[in-house]
């Protein structure tokens, strides 16, 4: 079976799968590995294990295999199937006859229980079983379509990759379950499209069958959710096409724009996608943290749902006011931020704009790593900006009451990444998303190949006429500016290959929007950069051997935030190149605590090689000017008239905080002039 429409039809680039693209060396090589040895398997070992996760039981308990209740959050579903995804995209990367052969079992097993009218949501199947009274679609947060939506894009990927029908014949069943709903129950569907992953889902089925229903179904989840009259919390409560300003649930709000953009890459809808482009825009000038975090509030209500208070929409895990950027309490859920990678990879391909992929790399170098440890086997839920020790209350956790009925749990400063979490969306998100990251490195379009992302890859692509490109990248990126591509074999296009002049593929290599004065050489002869935040094309007839070396400045930056950002007033954070550095206190002097330490306007930051937890990362130093202490147990102290000291301080990389145990850390530090 095979796609029988021309696909992406409006989008100017398309992506590049295992056979074209790959992390093959360097800190993305090494991160693949990790993903492919560590995290992939860790995850498998706790969803498979009952005594830690419900993930696979649900399954064997829905489908007859053994006896008991469904536990664990009604998304478990949707967790289980990224973690599949995750080990399919293994599958492709490094072919695993074993991992193929557990692959398919599981994928009789899920398909086993699917329901003749494509449902399936193990919780009910489950409740059926025992005959107790189950009702499918009863409570949106149940997230059967979501569950769905995870399902459909699992299935999606099973095909692509093995052949297997398994999988994909219950991912048309399902879409076939949501297109029933559109047509026949439209409220239901409007009502339970909660974390709409199924926006996604249905246009990636679309592409891999070419079956235009799918197409159609993407389209009637837009009717659907425009004539329902919900809230800020799931973006229902303002037609999809009358929206300004993001708000709400932030990973819901993201799935959703990625979703849209996914459906303007097959209709060309120019309205749609300038209503997605004036949303990035709100997201990115005024609500996305210095890592690319995403989802400031952990609690709050719309302002703007509506004018009796009464009334107003609740959010959670979302969006907030413009420049609303708080740190210590800074959400900022790993789902989120990978709801932006995915939002903002599918806006690249429509426009080539290289103010994509600056986001892109700004979240992956920063808040997608922060969220996995550098062991790759445990994981952030949140990822805040700043960590305090004795904070007064508990921040919201995994298992909280509003998602899952588990108690909150204590006050305590000891915010550390976890193997496994009673709220477990996140861990397997963040693998899927580094398992197929190859994806990300790079796109072919029709003026030539466009290289997103640094880090170590091979590229290997070919045009319709004969055409082909073979790259190799060597270097030291993040940790050292200069980028170096070689041409391993190449060729111009059959119609061309008479002219001994004719070029070859053009390259269009990234000139990252933080860079400045980037530099530029093919085989020692300069050549010309363009400004910072575009694309640099180079064309020419390509031999192999041939060396392409890429230098970008990489100073360090010292960062202030804006005015209205008030949590950042008189603070300035530290980034170079595309990583964002902190303060650990495992690097502070003793007797110093975390909000003694101040940057002083000037004072040099000098790059050191280092290790963190065992792992080589490039930090800063500095000496930095130690503020005079107060009395903690007061609100409001007298500022001590004391000279202020020195103590040399070392920043590390935001994505390494929270690998030496529990401590202190912040991102933004107070300014010393």
């Amino acid at each position: 079976m095979t796609a029988t429409t021309a696909t992406r039809a409006h989008a100017r680039l398309r992506p590049l799968g295992a056979d074209s693209a790959r992390w093959a060396s360097g800190f993305w090589g090494d991160v693949h590995d990790r993903t492919r040895d560590v995290t992939i398997p860790q995850i498998w070992s706790s969803l498979s294990d009952p005594a830690v996760s419900p993930g696979l039981t649900n399954f064997r308990i829905a489908a007859g295999l053994e006896t008991g209740e469904h536990t664990g959050p009604p998304f478990m579903d949707g967790d289980f199937y990224k973690w599949l995804e995750a080990a399919i995209a293994r599958l492709e990367t490094d072919p695993d006859p074993e991992l193929a052969a557990r692959i398919e079992e599981i994928a009789r097993l899920i398909a086993s229980v699917q329901r003749e009218d494509g449902y399936l949501h193990t919780p009910t199947i489950i409740s059926t079983r025992n005959h107790e009274d189950a009702i499918a679609l009863a409570d949106r947060f149940n997230f059967e379509t979501y569950n769905l939506g995870h399902l459909i894009t699992a299935g999606v990927r099973h095909y692509e990759v093995t052949g297997s029908t398994t999988l994909l014949d219950a991912a048309r069943k399902a879409a076939g379950f949501l297109e029933d709903l559109a047509t026949n129950k439209p409220l239901e569907l409007a009502r339970s499209a909660i974390c709409p992953s199924h926006y996604m889902a249905v246009i990636d089925l679309y592409r891999a069958t070419g079956d235009d229903q799918y197409l159609r179904l993407s389209e009637a989840f837009i009717r659907v959710r425009d004539d329902f009259e919900g809230g800020d919390d799931n973006q229902d409560r303002v037609p999809v096409r009358e929206q300004t300003a993001v708000a709400g649930h932030a990973v819901r709000a993201n799935y959703l724009y990625a979703g849209l953009a996914d459906l303007v890459a097959e209709t060309g809808d120019e309205e749609l996608e300038a209503v997605l482009e004036n949303l990035w825009r709100d997201v990115v000038d005024t609500k996305l943290y210095i890592t690319g975090g995403a989802g400031a509030l952990y609690d709050g209500a719309s302002p703007d749902g509506s004018p009796w208070q009464d009334q107003i929409s609740r959010v959670h895990q979302a969006y907030g006011r413009a420049y609303q950027l708080p740190h210590t309490t800074a959400h900022n859920e790993s789902c989120a931020n990978i709801g932006l990678i995915l939002w903002g990879e599918r806006m690249l391909a429509l426009t080539a704009d290289a103010a994509y992929s600056d986001v892109i790399e700004q979240v992956a170098f920063n808040s997608l790593l922060s969220s996995i440890s550098l062991a790759g086997s445990e994981y952030f839920y949140t990822n805040p900006l700043r960590q305090v020790r004795d904070l007064p209350y508990p921040l919201r956790r995994p298992g909280d009451t509003a998602i899952h009925p588990t108690p909150p749990p204590p006050p305590s400063d000891e915010r550390l990444r976890e193997s496994y979490l009673s709220c477990f969306c996140c861990p397997p998100n963040i693998a899927r998303t580094l398992a197929r990251f190859h994806e990300r490195a790079a796109s072919l379009g029709e003026d030539g190949l466009y290289v997103h992302l640094y880090g170590g890859s091979t590229l290997d692509v070919s045009t319709a006429d004969g055409g082909r490109l073979t790259l190799r990248e060597d270097g030291d990126y993040p940790w050292s500016e200069t980028v170096s591509f070689t041409v391993t074999d190449a060729s111009t296009p059959s119609s061309l290959s008479a002219d001994a002049s004719a070029p070859g593929i053009p390259l269009h290599l990234r000139i990252p929007g933080w860079s400045s004065g980037a530099t530029l050489t093919v085989n020692g002869e300069p050549m010309p950069v363009t400004e910072p935040g575009t694309y640099t094309r180079i064309e020419r007839k390509w031999q192999s051997g041939d060396v392409v070396e890429l230098t970008l400045p990489m100073p360090v930056r010292v960062l202030r935030a804006h005015r209205l950002a008030e949590e950042a007033t008189n603070q300035v954070a530290v980034r170079r190149g595309p990583v964002v550095y902190c303060v650990e206190s495992a690097d502070l002097p003793e007797g110093v605590v975390l909000e003694q330490v101040a940057l002083r306007r000037g004072a040099a930051l000098t790059p050191v090689e280092t290790e963190v937890a065992g792992h080589r990362v490039v930090a800063l130093e500095t000496e930095a000017v130690v503020l005079p202490g107060g009395d903690e147990d007061e609100l409001y102290d007298d500022l001590a008239d004391t000279e202020l000291a020195t103590a040399s301080v070392r920043l590390i990389p935001y994505f390494a905080w929270g690998n030496r145990g529990a401590g202190e850390m912040s991102v933004w530090l107070p300014l010393v002039w």
